[in-house]
């Protein structure tokens, strides 16, 4: 198995462990403003791995892409970030 592809994997497996964790943790606190608490956590997570995995998948397939196309990826994933922290 490809150790990039591997590696991908394991973040989002982790990514989803996380919060589900974040889920049982919530329903063990019971209270909304804990939960909050919890939920807020999460949201420096889920952009992180989504920027970790990009990361190692662009490096993976690096050597594949023209500049051209490389650029169009880091404009797209830009954009994501841009729509993800813009309040």
């Amino acid at each position: 198995m490809n150790k990039i592809v591997l590696t991908m994997a394991s973040l989002r497996m982790m990514s989803g462990s996380i919060e589900i964790i974040a889920a049982i943790v919530m329903l063990r606190l019971a209270t909304v403003e804990k939960a909050l608490l919890v939920n807020a956590g999460l949201a420096l997570v889920g952009p992180l791995v989504l920027l970790a995995t990009t990361t190692i998948g662009l490096v993976g397939i690096a050597e594949k892409l023209s500049y051209g196309k490389m650029l169009w990826v880091i404009a797209g994933v830009s954009c994501l970030f841009i729509g993800i922290l813009k309040k």
